[in-house]
């Protein structure tokens, strides 16, 4: 199997037609069917229901275009880090994270190295620990930024010397909005929008069920997310509480939103980390001694 040809068959998904994608890489379109052709034949699967007009994919299409992207991607970084080997480092980084002010550590260690290293470019990747554990695994990733509780067991890890707080954004005309600090007992009666990776009982320790105790599984959850601003827009429309972390959430003057912190305090840790044995590019090795020299102490 070819890359060229996985780049071609991944042009035909997103254009949607053999025209189309012919005229983008400028190919005839008897050539390009003939490719589409011997990689269904290669694979012994049907790729594509194609009609008059448009071309669209079978299951089988639609897990290969998951799989080539994959492989197109992780190709183009190693082509990309072969290139940064000169005397001047340059070259690309890939972080990857969940939402948390702390990223705000992060940027200042990008700031700094781009006053002496300024061809190095920065990829972030926001997601939960599922999405950026899985992406670190394939290697489309160097670094995680995880937030506490995180299984970090199989990465080496660095502690990035920050907290986040946890507390419940909710409308500012909500029955809860006039109290300074939100308990246990507050939460058990209302509708709760909850992050799944503080709900998740895969941790011998979940400082997030601990907090509840008793109560935990008196909650009535009525929607779990990954990213809060999708959180934040249920909560405007009146869904629910949603728990979440302090500073990533517009509860500003102009929102209809606002923040209480949850009684007795509950912060979260964060971790950055990384595989282990992992060779890294030139400026990603850079910016890992960077972090190192910055927060080992």
């Amino acid at each position: 199997m070819e890359l060229r040809v996985l780049r071609y068959f991944l042009t035909v998904a997103r254009e949607g037609s053999i025209t189309g994608a012919a005229d983008f890489l400028h190919v005839t379109q008897p050539t390009l069917s003939r490719q589409l052709k011997d990689l269904e034949q290669e694979l012994g699967k049907k790729l594509f229901i194609r009609s008059s007009h448009s071309i669209n994919l079978t299951d089988e299409g639609m897990l290969l275009r998951q799989r080539a992207e994959e492989i197109v991607e992780m190709v183009d970084k190693l082509e990309a880090e072969f290139h940064s080997m000169e005397e001047t480092i340059s070259g690309d980084v890939y972080i990857g994270g969940g939402e948390t002010d702390a990223m705000k550590q992060i940027a200042r260690v990008v700031k700094d190295l781009q006053l002496h290293y300024p061809t190095i470019r920065y990829h972030l990747y926001s997601g939960n620990e599922d999405d950026v554990t899985e992406r670190l695994d394939k290697g489309l990733l160097d670094f995680g930024i995880l937030i506490q509780p995180a299984n970090i067991s199989k990465y080496n890890y660095i502690n990035i010397p920050a907290k986040d707080v946890w507390g419940v954004v909710m409308r500012k005309d909500s029955p809860l909005a006039g109290k300074d600090t939100i308990q246990a007992a507050d939460l058990v009666n209302v509708p709760l929008i909850c992050s799944r990776q503080a709900m998740k009982q895969t941790f011998s320790k979940n400082e997030f069920a601990d907090w509840f105790g008793e109560d935990f599984d008196k909650l009535n959850i009525v929607t779990t997310y990954n990213l809060a601003y999708n959180a934040s827009l249920m909560v405007d429309e009146g869904i629910g509480y949603a728990i979440t972390l302090d500073k990533i959430v517009n509860t500003s003057s102009d929102s209809n939103l606002c923040f209480r912190p949850l009684e007795p305090r509950l912060e979260s840790g964060l971790n950055m980390v990384w595989k282990k044995n992992q060779v890294f590019s030139a400026a990603a090795d850079l910016f890992l001694k960077e972090i190192q020299a910055k927060f080992s102490n």
